[in-house]
């Protein structure tokens, strides 16, 4: 179990798959009933998956890719998500409502 102070010293946090490429920056954590459910990572253009994304700036990451929180975040090599996942406007109203 990951163990963080607050949530809100994860905001802005880069985020490196386990194999250390840079993938992005975290953005906003998503709850469902006072447990993280999903986090939103905005993609860094340096990053290899700006090309499979499209037009998209951000994907969600399902929390259970999440492999470590400290000076950094570490996500599962395997975290990219299928095309459901991928969040073109990253906005919070667009998912409440689906």
């Amino acid at each position: 179990m990951l163990k963080i102070k607050r949530l809100s010293e994860v905001i802005r946090k880069r985020v490196f798959t386990d194999s250390g490429d840079l993938f992005g920056v975290v953005e906003e954590i998503n709850l469902v009933e006072n447990r993280i459910d999903g986090w939103r990572i905005v993609v860094s253009r340096d990053s290899g998956v700006v090309q499979v994304l499209g037009g998209a700036r951000g994907i969600i990451i399902p929390h259970q890719f999440i492999k470590a929180i400290g000076d950094v975040v570490v996500i599962n090599k395997n975290a990219v998500p299928s095309a459901g996942y991928v969040d073109e406007d990253v906005s919070v109203d667009d998912e409440t409502s689906a």
